[in-house]
């Protein structure tokens, strides 16, 4: 690392040949990066209001240089998250320069979007041809009065449901739809949800509330646990569990009994934590590692690159981070600490 060595954490011993381990024994296959941290919505559990940046964001140029030293280590998949990454112009370029990268088995990345939907309308089929795999879209209700009551953007409800239609006529498959549930606030949705994945033929995903919004509102009574989500859905619409899809898939996976399409998963971090397989390595707008979603450490891999590191020493940094990647998080035991950044500043 010569003149960087003082920027990089203590490296351990290398992990096999192609592989990206942690000192937990984790392999750690998906990069998330966040190519901004503007957004065209202001939910009310996620931020103040501002649409701004906070953080300054990357040239596409300078993204795809550290995405592929981080291929060269091992990760497999590339989720594109923000804020709201639709608001990148060069978003389909972006896509389409990491389809042309390879991972260290010589195969194309996965490479998926983490969306409001907004604007997936006019985008669903340039992102397609550009080669997105898979996009996820966050939608926290599907009675649209209670949805523009979330986002504060009238007409929100309406150019989300456009967005879900125009990325399954892409084949966008399978459209995923990410609804993070407050007690008292959405939680009313749930059954309907269930009819909404079984209707279009969409994955919903609930995801217990976590500790990560702007203001700071968070509080155990209001998580809604995964045992209350699958007993209410059930009570209506008979659920089967599924298997994971994947090793290390955050979701648990259930179908309906009677065969209907569509799909439910629930994210459960806060009840049933399942940092144990956690394969996940993020990558914020202004260029920073982030081991965890609930980090109290930042790793200046941007700063690192401006300073003038060649590829082997940004690899060797991200070596190095790798590990210090946390066993777990602390959610609901004494000690916790919210971590400095909102989600929306970390990427989701």
């Amino acid at each position: 690392m010569a003149a960087h060595s003082h920027l990089a954490p203590e490296v351990g011993s290398d992990p096999p040949e192609g592989e990206l381990r942690d000192s937990h024994g984790r392999r750690i296959t998906d990069l998330r990066v966040s190519i901004t941290d503007r957004c065209n919505y202001k939910c009310v559990y996620c931020r103040t209001g501002q649409h701004g940046a906070q953080y300054p964001e990357l040239s596409a140029e300078d993204y795809l240089r550290l995405i592929r030293i981080f291929l060269s280590l091992g990760i497999e998949k590339v989720r594109l998250t923000g804020g709201e990454p639709l608001l990148r112009r060069d978003l389909p370029d972006i896509v389409a320069a990491i389809r042309a990268m390879h991972t260290r088995s010589d195969q194309s990345p996965e490479v998926a979007v983490t969306t409001n939907g907004h604007l997936m309308e006019d985008l669903a089929e340039p992102l397609k041809r550009a080669g997105l795999s898979r996009v996820t879209i966050s939608m926290d209700a599907v009675d649209p009065a209670i949805f523009e009551r979330i986002t504060r953007i009238a007409g929100s409800f309406a150019a989300v449901v456009r967005g879900i239609e125009a990325a399954q006529r892409a084949a966008l498959d399978p459209v995923k739809i990410n609804c993070v549930l407050l007690r008292g606030f959405n939680d009313d949705q749930v059954e309907s949800f269930a009819t909404f994945a079984r209707e279009r033929n969409v994955v919903v995903r609930f995801i217990e509330f976590m500790p990560l919004e702007e203001d700071r509102l968070w509080t155990p009574q209001m998580v809604v646990p995964l045992t209350e989500i699958v007993e209410r859905i059930h009570r209506v619409h008979p659920l089967v569990p599924l298997p994971a899809t994947v090793a290390g898939e955050t979701a648990r996976r259930y179908g309906f009994t009677d065969g209907a399409g569509g799909e439910i998963g629930i994210i459960a971090p806060v009840t049933q934590a399942f940092c144990g397989a956690c394969s996940r390595v993020r990558l914020t707008s202004d260029g920073k590692i982030r081991t965890c979603l609930f980090s109290h450490r930042e790793h200046d891999l941007a700063g690192l690159a401006r300073a003038g590191a060649n590829d082997e020493e940004l690899r060797a940094f991200i070596l190095g981070v790798i590990q210090t990647k946390e066993a777990r998080h602390h959610i609901g035991e004494p000690e916790f600490l919210k971590p400095s950044r909102s989600m929306v500043h970390i990427g989701g």
